[in-house]
């Protein structure tokens, strides 16, 4: 007599599990995690006591959380996201991953599955601390932020960490290396932008992932917490370019993990 032993847990879903299980496992994450917080609610506190203090540009809760995560929390973001890749192939971790799953491109799918409704939920999490907090330092001055604009942020916020994090997850891939990671994506993000939009054309900036992410998180018919005036594009508009980027990344990581050995 013969049985038939059913094994569960495998495939694409058993990968899921397995990355879920990497992510929270590390301590780096946790860290990484409660210093973006800590920055948010630091930012957020002394911009909300700047305004007590009639400070003599009024602002409002949203706006202060946004320029927080362009400031801040983004970098943290970032941290994470690189640690969640680079780590594996620090250690030799790789090998084994990709044994378990010897179909490449399920392994940054995976991660990508894992890591962005984290980051996005985090992002969500951090914006309303660092809007409660300030509301709550800068009482009746400053301008006011209605449920409504502050959901609208939140969620922005949850979008742009969630996309940052694929795409510095794409990066690690092609890179392998933390340290290249971090600093390709933070030129991505600053630097390169200003110096095309300076020497090349102004708007250049505003199509790259910093900024897209920055428009992102400001609703509609309210000022840009970092420049002032209205965007110039929407927040739907705003989303879908730092998702062109999320895709970019993940697409370069996942055709160098196809074609190179661990």
């Amino acid at each position: 007599m013969t049985t038939t032993e059913t094994v569960r847990g495998g495939g694409f879903s058993g990968a899921v599990a397995s990355e879920w299980t990497k992510l929270w496992s590390v301590r780096a994450t946790w860290w990484c995690l409660s210093g973006g917080l800590l920055m948010m609610l630091l930012y957020s506190g002394v911009s909300g006591l700047s305004q007590r203090l009639d400070y003599n540009r009024p602002e409002a809760a949203h706006s202060m959380v946004a320029a927080g995560a362009i400031y801040l929390t983004e970098f943290f973001v970032i941290a994470v996201a690189t640690l969640f890749v680079t780590s594996e192939y620090a250690n030799g971790g790789i090998r084994s991953t990709l044994q378990w799953v010897p179909v490449r491109h399920h392994v940054p799918a995976a991660k990508a599955a894992v890591l962005a409704p984290a980051l996005f939920a985090y992002g969500v999490v951090v914006a309303l601390a660092g809007m409660g907090l300030s509301g709550l330092l800068m009482g009746s001055h400053g301008l006011p932020t209605s449920f409504g604009t502050g959901l609208l942020t939140a969620v922005g916020m949850g979008v742009f960490f969630a996309l940052l994090g694929v795409l510095s997850m794409g990066i690690g891939f092609a890179l392998r290396s933390a340290a290249g990671t971090i600093v390709t994506v933070m030129v991505l993000l600053l630097p390169l932008p200003m110096l095309l939009s300076s020497y090349v054309s102004a708007g250049m900036m505003n199509y790259f992932p910093a900024f897209s992410g920055l428009n992102a998180m400001t609703p509609p018919d309210t000022e840009s917490p970092l420049f002032g005036g209205l965007p110039p594009y929407s927040m739907g508009v705003g989303m879908l370019i730092s998702l062109l980027w999320a895709v970019a990344g993940l697409l370069a990581g996942t055709a160098v993990l196809r074609r190179r050995d661990a």
